[in-house]
């Protein structure tokens, strides 16, 4: 740097390539997939892995390399343990769960809020990308590869312990982006597919899907894999109930009047119907959500629903495809509550959003360390939350497809369990 020929992306590079492999060294369980080997053998000598690193902190006077294994196949100090441990922390059997939540990446700097991503941001909401993470490209796109070429199955991205219940959250190896691309459903169905058997033989007695995993155009909820495993123990829990429950309880006292702004889903057909009967009108601007629950609901309802292009309305119940024209068109003091996976973008500083379907956990909700997705600390979603409920309060039932249980029960089974709902900001 002193003779000015330094190049910066190359400090950049080396910098966050060492924090990489020292979050990697240290995070206590073998992550590294042998077929990454067996592609391309060098790597061997060129990237330890962290059963590599561990013989270092147990045996002290071998493996003595810093993130280059060549030196310690070179001087000969490397343990001759090293390939049998990496063999057998590969095949060994974790814990047994009782829930599995399924998810999968969202962005491509969503692998950065893992735990074997930055501490920092893990600690913090997903939101806009700080400045440096633009120089960290070139490591983020390997990510990516590295995610989607060589990962054939999920991973566990955390381990959470609540009361009786061993907790476990898995990842498909696809982002986002993967899951709009038809030719990607397949892949997608079959990874989701594995999961499910794989818990089932573990152990665990509910699995929940998280975000796009229970998509309605890629296996209409779950219930794809009902029908191609008649004989499946483990109850498929898609969360619909406990994240309709979350929403209706968002929808501040003394509210007569809603709009909902978005294509028409198993969540938010269900708030809708629940309003009508409570005798609170409901409005959207789409013939189609209109015609559909007018035909499938009695008369009591239909005395409720509006079909009405007006946005006076104070409460608006959105879905991911909330478009920018109608949030601008929305009046000011505007409460906006997502009834989706996804939360809408914050377009108007004189309205309010609230948070996607989700509740606080207990202060002994276990190793909850890393935020969940867009969501505050110590916060998780609806869907994910609906499981554990399962499993605790013993309901054996499945949730998924067209099915859905009683909201006012899962409900007050949620808060009997210790989950609390979040505050609503209707103030500025």
């Amino acid at each position: 740097m002193l003779t000015g020929a330094a190049s910066i992306i190359s400090l950049f590079g080396y910098v966050a390539y060492f924090d990489f492999m020292n979050n990697l060294g240290h995070c206590n369980f073998e992550i590294v997939p042998k077929k990454l080997f067996t592609i391309f053998p060098p790597l061997k000598y060129m990237m330890y892995t962290p059963s590599f690193h561990s013989l270092h902190h147990t045996k002290y006077q071998t493996n003595l390399a810093l993130y280059f294994p060549f030196y310690d196949y070179m001087y000969g100090t490397l343990d001759i343990s090293t390939d049998t441990l990496y063999e057998t922390s590969l095949e060994r059997e974790g814990e047994s769960p009782n829930v599995v939540h399924l998810t999968h990446l969202t962005t491509a700097e969503s692998i950065y809020h893992l735990r074997l991503g930055f501490a920092s941001l893990a600690s913090k909401p997903q939101s806009t990308s700080p400045w440096y993470m633009r120089l960290l490209w070139p490591v983020t796109s390997w990510s990516m590869m590295v995610v989607t070429w060589f990962y054939r199955r999920t991973f566990v991205v955390e381990r959470n312990i609540y009361k009786t219940l061993n907790l476990q959250t898995w990842a498909i190896p696809r982002y986002t982006i993967h899951y709009a691309s038809p030719r990607q459903r397949e892949c997608i169905n079959r990874l989701i597919e594995e999961a499910i058997v794989q818990a089932e033989r573990k152990g665990a007695e509910v699995l929940t899907l998280g975000l796009l995993n229970q998509g309605e155009e890629i296996n209409r909820k779950a219930e794809l894999f009902m029908r191609r495993n008649p004989q499946l123990k483990l109850k498929l829990v898609d969360g619909s109930s406990l994240a309709a429950a979350v929403v209706l309880n968002s929808i501040p006292e003394g509210t007569t009047h809603v709009a909902i702004k978005g294509n028409l889903s198993k969540v938010s057909s269900s708030v809708a119907i629940a309003l009508c009967r409570r005798g609170i009108q409901v409005s959207t601007s789409c013939e189609n959500v209109y015609t559909r629950l007018k035909q499938k609901y009695d008369s009591e309802i239909q005395d409720n629903l509006i079909l009405s292009d007006s946005c006076s309305q104070k409460i608006w119940l959105v879905g991911d495809d909330l478009g920018k024209t109608e949030q601008m068109n929305a009046s000011k003091g505007t409460l906006f509550i997502p009834f989706s996976q996804f939360p809408p973008t914050k377009l108007r500083k004189d309205c309010f959003y609230s948070n996607v379907p989700a509740m606080s956990v207990p202060r002994h909700f276990q190793n909850l360390d890393s935020c969940e997705n867009w969501l505050p600390r110590r916060v998780i979603s609806a869907w994910r939350i609906a499981g554990i409920v399962h499993a605790l309060e013993g309901l054996n039932v499945q949730e998924c497809g067209d099915l859905m249980f009683s909201m006012d029960k899962i409900w007050q089974a949620t808060l009997q369990q210790g989950f609390r709902p979040l505050p609503v900001r209707t103030e500025f």
